[in-house]
């Protein structure tokens, strides 16, 4: 395996070397680590050089996601949208009977999760992110997996989630599902 690791890591240039080295070290295994620190190395970059780049990197990374203001933008059209698409479900229930009142929370619920995880699954959007020019993404940039955007989903549950992303650009149902907001193209 650690051949197989070698000979990967040799074909990668020295940015992405250096992102798996420096910033994206808990995506990889150990073996695969070294391997590219290994790698590296052999090429002979300053560490300046190395320290360059990385910064360079980060601030790429930081440039395309999107910022709290827009996060907060989205979640508030989000949560409008799925408010009235909630109310259109239960309105019929009338419910005044505990019965239909426990059948009313199980709808909402449902109808939270899936507004976001059809429109993420098959669009990498929801409402909010169409007006607002943005998508969900991996750290990667590539198309989130499907069990990638049903944690993200489930995340949402987190207390507090809602304005964790006030505090930093990632909100905990990004840190957790590995994915990110950014701008579309």
């Amino acid at each position: 395996m650690e051949n197989d690791f070698n000979k990967i890591m040799s074909l990668k240039s020295a940015e992405e070397l250096i992102k798996i080295t420096q910033i994206d070290r808990n995506d990889y295994q150990e073996i695969a680590i070294e391997a590219a620190e290994k790698e590296l190395a052999s090429r002979n970059i300053p560490s300046e050089e190395i320290d360059n780049i990385t910064q360079d990197i980060i601030k790429a990374e930081i440039k395309n996601t999107v910022s709290s203001g827009v996060r907060l933008i989205n979640f508030i059209i989000d949560t409008l949208v799925w408010l009235v698409i909630a109310f259109l479900l239960t309105f019929p229930l009338n419910a005044h009977k505990a019965s239909h009142m426990i059948v009313s929370y199980f709808i909402i619920i449902i109808s939270y999760i899936l507004y976001y995880s059809i429109s993420e699954i098959k669009y990498q959007r929801t409402l909010g992110k169409f007006i607002t020019k943005t998508k969900v993404v991996t750290y990667n940039e590539e198309i989130p997996k499907n069990t990638d955007i049903i944690i993200r989903t489930v995340c949402r549950f987190i207390p507090f989630d809602q304005i964790s992303f006030l505090f930093t650009r990632n909100g905990f149902h990004d840190m957790f599902s590995k994915t990110k907001v950014i701008k579309t193209n």
